[in-house]
């Protein structure tokens, strides 16, 4: 049985008292449990620990919000039945948070109405625990939500790191195409002899006539460019004259 004594001094820590209930909390699932009644805070906290989570405790709806934002609850155990901002109130508000909404949140309850249990679904519950509660039930439900919460979170970032992934290898592809263009076109001067027209071979020696190589030679090395064979008129009528006076 709860006393009054120790409701009273659970009562009485501060804000940062209670999100500080807990040991090794970067090591642990963190649970936040909001309801105004603090007996209920004894009572599911001797059930959560004996899993190991570590617990924080809000008693209004305001302090549970405040608290939510800053720091990323693995799950929320939030009472429905709270003065000035209910338990719907609360979570419709948390799932406005981006960076928040997906916490999973298991209402507390002593209504077992079918409207009141829609209510809190479409609120953006996850669940739901009566009051008073079963400890197998309670803890049961919460490893539940918890394990499932726990594979989201892998899953967004395995797909996150994909993501970043395809965007390096995209980046990649992007600098590899780019490269390939950069070798298959000519850029820049190209010193080329006035009298016979070779090139001259980059880096090589200009006094060093294997430094040269014809134009053509030089074209189908350093571009995609195929090549055919035909003869202009000029050099039709020097290379084959009497050709040109038969015709």
């Amino acid at each position: 049985m709860v006393t009054l004594d120790l409701s009273q001094a659970l009562k009485n820590l501060s804000l940062s008292e209670r999100a500080k209930m807990t040991k090794n909390k970067s090591e642990q699932l963190s649970i936040l449990v909001v309801d105004d009644v603090p007996k209920n805070f004894l009572v599911l906290g001797r059930i959560l620990r004996q899993e190991g989570y570590s617990i924080a405790f809000a008693t209004s709806g305001k302090q549970a919000l405040e608290m939510i934002i800053s720091d990323p609850y693995d799950l929320i155990l939030l009472d429905v039945m709270m003065p000035e901002m209910d338990g719907f109130e609360v979570c419709a508000r948390l799932k406005e948070i981006p960076e928040r909404k997906a916490i999973p949140v298991i209402f507390l309850t002593a209504k077992t109405e079918a409207d009141d249990i829609v209510m809190g679904f479409h609120a953006g519950a996850t669940d739901y625990v009566t009051k008073p509660f079963n400890p197998a039930e309670l803890r049961a439900r919460v490893r539940s939500h918890l394990e499932l919460k726990r594979s989201r979170d892998k899953l967004q970032q395995a797909n996150e790191e994909l993501t970043e992934k395809n965007r390096q290898l995209s980046l990649l592809n992007q600098e590899l195409h780019k490269a390939l263009r950069e070798i298959k076109t000519l850029q820049g001067l190209l010193p080329i002899c006035p009298n016979c027209k070779r090139i001259r071979k980059e880096g090589g020696p200009l006094e060093v006539q294997d430094s040269w190589m014809v134009l053509e030679g030089y074209l189908i090395e350093h571009t995609k460019a195929l090549f055919t064979h035909s003869i202009c008129p000029e050099c039709m009528r020097k290379l084959y004259p009497k050709l040109i006076k038969k015709k």
